[in-house]
């Protein structure tokens, strides 16, 4: 990189030879952006609500249409249906519909929403396009409606998000802002279908906003209480599975608690193989993957058949286990089926969410587990079992908990809600790189980290890692003499390749090693001087500014190195920023990290 700006004889050493004022460094660096954002923030969760109240309702319909034969937008379970052995051809038809949209609508309607999300924040700088917001609702609820083992959070996280990058795109907002309502959206969604809106700010920040900025949070939290607000005329009020409340566990139901979520963990481990073992299969069929939806819901049919419970999206059978209504070899059989049917549909390609049949896997195992526990009843059992299948599978405990608690307002049981997601998350974690969820973004070539800090950039000052001894040479020295500095090798000069010219104890300007071959092509001989040759247009940091404020100005300017002069003195140089300076505040974390010793 060239180390100056564009510049004549004439420019002065510093663009600003005032003394600088010092910078206003605090904890956030959010401004006033963040009003107008949150403004926006509450029209994306007012649309979000609307339209998880849309979708609720068009399942709803659908159901009707394709189990019973009727016109009808009140809520409805699939498993109470009377078509007997013709239950088969319900699933398939609705699959054949989605097969036929995502070919000639667009292929990302095809699976549970969440990676799509993903990859349109990191890779698609936050922008959905508007068919999206159509064709996911339209094809999860022909889904779903016709017995797909899925819940609706999936697609109306994607739906949301996609209404709230299509409003952004409205407006001249940046990426990284898009980003906070694509994310508000999807929160919306998720705050206005479970009347949780807690779960759904926690569900953007350990999931979808890859940030804790306020500039993020306050956007998304607004959006998800807007929803949960305007739910309560649209969908009703909250709970959604309102269970009896229960005594504050005991230390050894803790530990029983832990063990739980050491189940569900590797509950979740397998469920994630075998999701993308199923899929591995489709891949290997000599069909086009339009067909293998309606290949897979030939086993969502059989499934229907066998246990009705695991066709659609299940609330009624979650509400069961948290009352504790099923034991023994029903619970068996549910957990069973809804695993297989749901692995194999999911696999295949169609559209549907992956949280209530994780809430109805998990709620099953944990009270399959809880009937041999000592206190409490299975419903007990069956929330810890559901919150940590979900954070272990999602590796968002914090939700799963929070989620958990928004469901029942069974505040009591936190503690151990804590303890079953976490557990999951540890076991999960240490067997398996990936998630169920950014295994999909990882096959398509994508890698997703999910562990957040602080830049090291943003915490290291300037004079924390500068050179204290300076490469700087007098403006009076030669091009030739300085060629030979060079040669020497034993000077800083030498390992630089920038040179800073000095008059005196003055800053002067730089030379680099581009400007030297450039000088010495019009003055072989080198007689012409390193102040004639180089550069005297300056840009400059100070010891106090942030890494990350010097390395910003080197992007900005394109150059690679910058002296460092004392504040109050813009020309008495104290230091010199290069590449290597830089990378040594990155090497301080790594050690940081991964060395260890005894103190």
């Amino acid at each position: 990189m060239d180390s100056r700006t564009a510049a004549t004889p004439s420019t002065p050493v510093c663009a600003d030879a005032r003394e600088p004022s010092r910078p206003r460094l605090a904890d956030f660096s959010t401004d006033r952006r963040v009003l107008l954002l949150s403004g926006m923030g509450a029209v994306v969760g007012a649309l979000g609500s609307v339209v998880a109240y849309a979708l609720v309702r068009i399942i709803a319909v659908i159901t009707h249409l394709a189990f019973y034969q009727r016109w009808s937008a009140s809520p409805v379970e699939a498993a109470g249906h009377h078509l007997g052995y013709w239950v088969l051809a319900v699933p398939v038809s609705g699959a054949l519909i989605i097969g036929l949209m995502a070919r000639f609508g667009s292929e990302k309607i095809r699976g549970h929403g969440i990676p799509e999300a993903l990859e349109a924040i990191l890779l698609g700088r936050s922008r959905i396009e508007p068919r999206m917001a159509v064709l996911k609702p339209i094809s999860a609820a022909v889904s779903i409606g016709t017995g797909g083992p899925f819940g609706a959070e999936g697609p109306i996280i994607m739906t949301g998000g996609a209404v709230g990058s299509i409003f952004a795109q409205q407006f001249h907002l940046s990426a990284a802002e898009r980003k906070t309502l694509l994310v508000a959206g999807a929160a919306a969604g998720m705050s206005a279908i479970f009347a949780t809106p807690v779960a759904a700010v926690l569900l953007a920040v350990e999931l979808l906003l890859f940030e804790w900025k306020p500039r993020s949070f306050i956007p998304v939290a607004v959006a998800a209480i807007v929803a949960s607000v305007l739910r309560v005329p649209l969908l009703g009020a909250g709970p959604v599975f309102p269970a009896p409340a229960h005594a504050v566990p005991s230390g050894e139901q803790l530990f029983f608690a832990a063990g739980v979520g050491v189940l569900a963990g590797f509950g979740s481990g397998l469920l994630t193989v075998l999701v993308y073992a199923c899929e591995d299969l489709f891949h290997k069929l000599p069909l086009h993957w339009m067909w293998w939806p309606a290949i897979g819901a030939v086993f969502i049919g059989i499934g229907g058949i066998i246990e009705p419970r695991v066709l659609g999206m299940g609330y009624d059978t979650i509400h069961g286990l948290l009352r504790g209504e099923m034991a023994g070899a029903v619970l068996i059989g549910l957990m069973v089926a809804k695993a297989l049917v749901w692995a194999i549909a999911l696999g295949s390609g169609t559209s549907g969410g992956v949280l209530a049949p994780l809430l109805i896997m998990g709620g099953a195992l944990g009270a399959l587990v809880g009937e041999r526990l000592p206190g409490h009843d299975t419903g007990f059992w069956a929330l810890i079992g559901m919150a940590a299948m979900m954070g272990g599978t999602m590796r968002s405990p914090l939700t799963a908990m929070v989620f958990a608690v928004e469901l029942t307002h069974d505040f009591n049981l936190l503690p151990a809600l804590l303890i079953g997601s976490v557990a999951a998350l540890g076991v999960t974690v240490l067997l398996m790189r990936r998630s169920i969820l950014t295994e999909k973004l990882e096959r398509r070539g994508h890698h997703v980290t999910r562990e957040y800090s602080v830049d090291t950039f943003e915490l290291a000052r300037v004079g924390d890692v500068m050179e204290r001894e300076v490469p700087c040479v007098p403006s009076t020295m030669t091009l030739a003499e300085l060629s030979n500095l060079i040669d020497n090798g034993d000077s800083p000069v030498s390992r630089r390749q920038g040179t800073l010219i000095v008059e005196g104890e003055r800053l002067a300007g730089i030379i680099t090693r581009g400007d030297m071959v450039r000088a010495l092509r019009r003055d072989p001989d080198g007689r012409m001087t390193v102040a004639e040759a180089g550069c005297i247009d300056l840009v400059v940091t100070y010891p106090d500014e942030p890494l990350h404020t010097a390395l910003a100005r080197m992007l900005g300017r394109n150059i690679g190195r910058l002296p460092v002069v004392e504040r109050s003195a813009p020309t008495r140089v104290v230091g010199y920023l290069g590449r290597a300076a830089i990378l040594s505040a990155r090497m301080r974390l790594l050690e940081e990290e991964h060395r260890r010793e005894r103190s």
